[in-house]
């Protein structure tokens, strides 16, 4: 026998026993899976978006059948799913937790000071790298819309050099969350909440310098709230929805209106 056939049968051979080896190790090693796991992926959208909190419908789906998941957490299957979730689980339907996308920025053209105009950049992420954008605010809008294009909704769109949200059309996906280069939008479970559209953590003359709608963290809005639902965090006013009671003292207090 050759020395080329013997290397070649041996190496076949080997690779033949550990094919075998593996097939028995999936086998014995394999962990069950939940039927119901498939189920439930069949009726979720399949959108991945990581609004219900959860890395995507599969994991959602493995949650919800483990019990550490909440049925009505998918924003963009809307109520439908949340009832076929309910029935896949053999529970009463729960009312959909629907969430929609908020900008934490006021800074439109005539609030944000703008230091540069960009030519040929349509991008939120390219203007970031380029000198940090063309507004003297480095933390707020630059509305070159990139959310606007990532939404698959089409619910968000520019207006005045500020990113804008159409709740009506906005499915609380969170792709816009994701994809803004300033983290500016999250999900909020209740557009008509009082909301802070400022993430300027500078002190409050700074602020003044760059943007007129920024907070100054001047703490009126935290002495008018009566449910203490307002704090300041790092030079910024933030509101506990779980406490706030949509009130609107905190908004009529704030002397720069960054509360809406």
């Amino acid at each position: 026998m050759s020395p080329i056939l013997l290397a070649v049968l041996i190496v076949g051979g080997v690779g033949l026993v550990l094919g075998l080896v593996l097939a028995v190790a999936s086998v014995v090693l394999s962990v069950p899976t939940d039927p119901r796991v498939e189920k439930l992926c069949d009726v979720l959208p399949g959108a991945n978006c990581g609004g219900c909190g959860h890395s995507g419908c599969e994991a959602y789906a493995a949650a919800l059948v483990a019990g550490t998941a909440d049925p009505g957490m998918c924003s963009p299957g809307g109520q439908e799913v949340a009832d076929a979730i309910a029935r896949i689980l053999g529970k009463e339907s729960v009312a959909l937790k629907k969430k929609v996308a908020a900008v934490r920025c006021a800074g439109c053209e005539e609030n944000a000071v703008t230091l540069a105009n960009y030519e040929n950049v349509d991008s939120c992420k390219k203007a970031t790298l380029l000198y940090g954008g063309g507004k003297a605010c480095l933390y707020g809008c630059l509305g070159l819309g990139d959310c606007a294009a990532a939404c698959p909704y089409g619910a968000i769109n520019v207006q005045n050099g500020l990113a804008r949200v159409d709740t009506t059309r906005c499915a609380g996906c969170g792709v816009c969350v994701e994809t803004c280069p300033r983290r500016l939008l999250s999900l909020v479970p209740d557009p008509q909440m009082p909301l802070v559209v400022c993430r300027n953590t500078d002190k409050g003359a700074q602020v003044r310098k760059v943007c007129k709608s920024g907070c100054i963290g001047c703490g009126k809005c935290t002495k008018v709230c009566p449910h203490e639902a307002v704090l300041l965090h790092d030079n910024v006013a933030v509101i506990n929805p779980e406490v706030c009671q949509n009130c609107g003292a905190c908004a009529a207090a704030c002397p720069v209106g960054c509360i809406q």
